[in-house]
């Protein structure tokens, strides 16, 4: 079978021995990688096809445990109203969203994660999952599909209280009803039905609910006082979540914040922690808890800055930790290596700069093969070995920025964008090629994003606002109060 081969690149291979080859190649056949090695040792054969990548990285595609469908066509709103962003964006999610919302806002997050080297990502169905139309969760997926990548569509109930109200809009004009909590793992059910192992494999479905006990605040801290025992909700909705995911053997994700852990930890039987889970943010979590973490083996996901989330105690303890965008909304984006940066540096001023904490590899390793552990796909992705997938980036090196042409690993980590990315396969089929994309229209996806996005401000009445300067904020001077739009 004819192989691609990418020759006279330095390949960092992320493999066990972190082998960074200068002068190395690796050999693609069908959707696996079939050889990693030296280019004098790579002899094409004929009707082979020959990518030269003098002076560029070959890296393993970039992945991102975690991050929002949606955020791409709100970017902006509320921006600066940090405190009561949840409050204004998900009932605009859960209000004035259509199905074609959610397939433009596919396409465009796509293609960003795509320019940015990212082969695999993570979408929750909004802010707060909202999984009572599995439509969203199809479209998206779709969008992905036909660009090509790998997406874990992340669908679930929503955390208390139950039922809630929501708007449809399928047939052209607002129906407003109320959904149950059993409503909405029927809908999650439904996704997992139609997309888990879709796209030859490339689409995955992780059931996901908004945290993991639902009773105490799903965006905080919890204290002790505050986070004393489960409820009976809690408990259900533990062992619901259980029973849905044991009957299609599928994987869960969720966020979890100080007193969260601690709590769960108290349901024996249907705890949401464990291998097969991966948890965002921990925010302020206790020693307890970082133990409990250790104990399940539940891995940890952080998108920088944070909130005291203690990520080098929990590593200290074993825990598989992996950097996320948590993109891209309200102003975060999807360059994973921008954000990777972002986090080591954020770690060195709480660190008393201290740069040996987080050298550049241990980075790198964040937003690949620990972020592949964290998603339970580290014998498929995360590296560039023999046997595993055929997703993979190549890194154009020859820019002012990334110059002189030594120390990649470096290089890559403290000046590297996500622009800097020029081909991107995945599964073994070129999607980006010389910084063109392959398999849309990337002009008319843009454009479709964009009139959804404004059809969406005007279904929420927000139009006006976006022409006011400085909209979001709180204040326009220190004395003059602004009100926020009514968006129920």
């Amino acid at each position: 079978m004819p192989a691609t081969i990418f020759l006279n690149a330095t390949v960092i291979t992320m493999d066990p021995a972190r082998r960074i080859i200068e002068d190395g190649a690796v050999r693609v056949v069908d959707d696996r990688i079939a050889a990693v090695g030296a280019s004098a040792e790579m002899r094409p054969e004929p009707g082979d096809r020959v990518i030269d990548c003098r002076g560029k990285l070959v890296i393993p595609g970039l992945i991102d445990a975690h991050g929002h469908a949606g955020h791409c066509l709100i970017r902006g709103i509320a921006a600066d109203t940090s405190p009561l962003w949840m409050k204004i964006v998900t009932p605009t999610y859960w209000h004035h969203t259509t199905r074609e919302f959610w397939q433009a806002e596919g396409m465009v997050s796509g293609l960003e994660r795509l320019r940015a080297g990212v082969t695999t990502g993570v979408s929750i169905i909004s802010s707060m999952p909202r999984s009572d139309d599995p439509e969203f969760a199809v479209g998206h997926a779709r969008a992905y599909d036909q660009l090509g990548l790998r997406e874990i569509i992340c669908t679930g109930p929503a955390g208390l209280p139950w039922p809630r109200d929501v708007t449809r809009w399928e047939t052209g004009t607002p129906v407003r009803r109320s959904i149950t909590f059993a409503e909405m793992m029927e809908g999650a059910e439904a996704a997992i039905q139609t997309l888990d192992g879709s796209g030859n494999g490339r689409i995955k479905v992780y059931l996901t609910p908004f945290t993991i006990v639902p009773s105490i605040d799903p965006s905080n801290i919890s204290t002790p006082d505050q986070a004393v025992r489960l409820t009976q909700d809690d408990r259900d909705h533990a062992r619901a979540v259980r029973e849905l995911a044991r009957k299609y053997g599928i994987r869960l994700h969720s966020d979890a914040f100080a007193g969260h852990i601690r709590l769960a930890f108290q349901d024996k039987e249907n705890a949401l922690l464990g291998p097969d889970i991966h948890l965002q943010h921990c925010w302020g979590i206790s020693p307890a808890e970082i133990d409990i973490l250790a104990q399940t083996g539940t891995s940890v996901t952080h998108a920088p800055p944070g909130r005291n989330t203690p990520v080098i105690e929990m590593m200290a303890r074993g825990i598989n930790v992996a950097v996320t965008t948590d993109g891209t909304a309200p102003n975060r984006f999807f360059d994973l290596l921008q954000t990777a940066r972002l986090f080591q540096s954020v770690q060195h001023v709480l660190r008393g700069h201290d740069r040996y904490y987080f050298p550049p590899g241990k980075v790198l390793e964040m937003i690949t093969i620990d972020a592949a552990r964290a998603l339970g796909m580290e014998d498929q992705i995360g590296s560039l070995e023999a046997g595993k997938k055929a997703d993979l980036a190549v890194i154009d090196m020859r820019a002012p920025h990334m110059t002189p042409d030594w120390q990649p690993v470096h290089r890559l980590i403290a000046q590297g964008v996500g622009s800097d990315v020029e081909t991107v396969m995945v599964d073994g089929r070129i999607i980006m090629q010389d910084r063109r994309i392959t398999q849309v229209d990337e002009v008319e996806a843009i454009a479709e994003g964009n009139r959804e996005a404004r059809a969406l401000v005007t279904r929420a009445g927000l139009e006006r606002h976006l022409h006011e300067p400085g909209w979001g904020q709180l204040y326009r001077t220190f004395e003059e109060p602004v009100s926020l739009p009514e968006l129920q």
